[in-house]
């Protein structure tokens, strides 16, 4: 039976593998820990969105909610993604939610300040 929802960790994307990296790095607590959980991204790296959107419809998946690793919401949030999951939407008949920015999450700043901290401390 498939996961109620499919959780996508999407970063913006590099042609440089060592940018990819990172992200997957960052992902993979959550990747490990929530199941279904995948990385996608919206461009220059795969695997893309829309990939992993098709791999969950095959699997049965019918409702997805996409988190976006980005600091804040510019261009590619606010016109760029949702084009893409309105269009996802339609073409395999899905529920998608766009969450906002992690880096709207107060979580984030305390993140921040323990690596200053911890920066500080050495």
């Amino acid at each position: 039976m498939a996961e109620a929802h499919r959780i996508i960790l999407l970063a913006h994307g590099s042609s440089d593998a060592r940018w990819c990296e990172t992200f997957e790095k960052l992902a993979a607590p959550t990747v490990e820990s929530v199941p279904g959980a995948r990385v996608a991204y919206m461009e220059l790296a795969e695997p893309s969105l829309e990939r992993i959107v098709e791999e969950g419809v095959q699997e049965g998946v019918r409702h997805f909610r996409v988190v976006p690793l980005f600091l804040a919401a510019g261009r590619h949030l606010r016109k760029d993604v949702p084009a893409m999951i309105d269009a996802l939407e339609q073409t395999h008949g899905v529920s998608i939610h766009l969450a906002p920015p992690i880096g709207e999450n107060p979580q984030l700043g305390d993140a921040i300040r323990d690596v200053v901290e911890q920066e500080l401390a050495k």
